[in-house]
């Protein structure tokens, strides 16, 4: 009999795994995809890492979670700098001085932010009531028009002014001439693909894919003393309070006979009319100079039940019954909840290990 049980081989059970058999514990994961690794596995086409699950770059401020990954591979310096199309318009992302001087020609950024603070004062919004509102407020009304709006309706499949305000309570806005998306100063992905991470968290822990926790829950539970359960939480209790929501994603991947297809690694899509958000170009993460690519075409699409769910709607309803749901989850003596879906919490990859290595700290009563 095992010790525990994990379900899902993504990140938060992968790093919980390893840290459990450091413990002496011994473990079984398993997972219903072909695959360990979740939404980080990378499949291979001419030597090119694909993300499948999409882009996935690597950044932290915590410098201990950044040793952490270090150990099962190296990083390279690769910096998120997307570009933002809009109807053939090419701007620099985050909002910063080059999306200014592109925007209206600016050279300084006393002339941005005079732009920027007139276009506020003239649409007077006082307490914003939806996103559309509250963005206009913190940015006016052109960037949000051109890189904002149709991104973010194609994102939620809904108007901006039908969602909350506190989904953008703040904007990244730099009145400097630098394209890094993230403030973090560690950045990067893994050399080789992310594949080595999960190799490394699972080495010597036996995992069996493949197998669907719910089509044959009573038999499974029956081999470890303890459940660390990575999966939908409203689904472990059979959506008796209901279902919760989310936004699903189809990536239609594309192996072109040509060296260098858009020159970066991500374009953002920002109008409402192309049906995809953004097109990512995967040899770029690695600075690959194979004679082929790859580019993944990334649409979202309404969630139904059976589909995979990549984002959590944290809209009012939801949290109120994922707090319901989570008052279950807190009388489950055998199990722990973790992971996005577990959580019902968007956690970028960073945010996921920090969180399973509380969870492991709670669990054996010692730091890591």
């Amino acid at each position: 009999m095992f010790d525990y049980l994990i379900v899902g081989a993504g990140l938060f059970g992968a790093v919980f795994a390893h840290e459990a058999k450091k413990n002496g514990k011994s473990c079984l994961v398993i997972d219903k995809r072909a695959h360990p690794g979740g939404n980080i596995y990378c499949s291979q086409t001419d030597n090119i890492n694909v993300h499948e699950y999409g882009a996935h770059i690597f950044h932290t401020s915590d410098k201990t979670i950044w040793e952490y990954v270090q150990q099962f591979v190296q990083f390279n310096h690769y910096i998120n700098s997307p570009i933002a199309n809009y109807k053939g318009e090419l701007y620099n992302l985050p909002f910063n001085m080059n999306t200014f001087y592109q925007l209206w020609k600016v050279q300084t950024p006393k002339e941005a932010q005079q732009i920027i603070a007139s276009q506020i004062a003239d649409l007077n919004i006082q307490e914003p009531q939806n996103l559309e509102e509250q963005a206009l407020k913190l940015i006016g009304k052109d960037i949000y028009e051109k890189l904002i709006k149709g991104y973010t309706e194609k994102q939620w499949g809904v108007s901006c002014t039908q969602l909350p305000p506190f989904i953008i309570r703040r904007l990244p806005v730099r009145f400097t001439f630098d394209n890094n998306y993230f403030n973090d100063p560690y950045q990067g992905v893994p050399i080789g693909g992310y594949n080595k991470i999960i190799e490394g968290l699972l080495d010597g822990i036996e995992t069996r894919l493949h197998i669907d926790f719910f089509t044959d829950r009573n038999q499974l539970s029956k081999l470890a003393h303890k459940i660390v359960y990575t999966g939908c939480i409203d689904e472990y209790f059979e959506y008796q309070l209901g279902e919760l929501e989310y936004r699903s994603l189809k990536f239609k991947h594309e192996h072109l006979g040509m060296q260098n297809f858009q020159g970066n690694a991500v374009f953002n899509y920002t109008d409402r009319e192309t049906p995809y958000t953004r097109i990512i170009e995967h040899k770029h993460f690695e600075f690959g100079t194979q004679k082929t690519t790859v580019i993944t075409k990334e649409y979202p699409v309404k969630w139904q039940r059976g589909m995979e769910c990549y984002y959590p709607i944290n809209n009012e309803r939801n949290t109120q019954l994922y707090n319901q749901y989570k008052e279950l989850a807190n009388a489950e003596n055998n199990v722990i909840f973790g992971g996005r879906l577990g959580e019902y919490k968007y956690y970028d990859m960073h945010q996921v290990i920090g969180a399973a290595l509380k969870s492991v700290q709670k669990e054996f009563n010692h730091e890591i």
